[in-house]
């Protein structure tokens, strides 16, 4: 381990960092003689994998590929036999925005 003077390192900074970077070794700055940093590289980690990281962080309980209720019983709850006809569907025109409507 190499050990620099708080001066000194100010004055070399940019270049230790590199040093440290590119060689893996550590440097201890130091003030009056008393450690009081120490530059060291970061640990090249691999970065985690987008698949797979929730892994065991959830539970399937029960049957998740069948249907909750039967088809018959899903098409009368979405969609339930009304006593509209076509016909009144058509009379009614939605407004186009931007236009006022004229009453008569």
């Amino acid at each position: 381990m190499k050990t620099i003077p708080a001066g000194k390192f100010k004055a070399q900074c940019l270049a230790l960092i590199d040093d440290v970077y590119d060689h893996g070794g550590e440097v201890l700055i130091t003030k009056r003689g008393k450690p009081k940093a120490k530059l060291v590289p970061i640990a090249e980690t691999k970065p985690e994998s987008i698949f797979g990281f929730l892994k065991g962080k959830a539970r399937i309980v029960g049957d998740i590929v069948s249907p909750i209720v039967e088809p018959g019983e899903w098409d009368q709850d979405v969609f339930p036999a009304t006593s509209a006809k076509k016909d009144d569907h058509e009379k009614i025109k939605p407004e186009r925005p931007g236009r006022a409507r004229r009453r008569a």
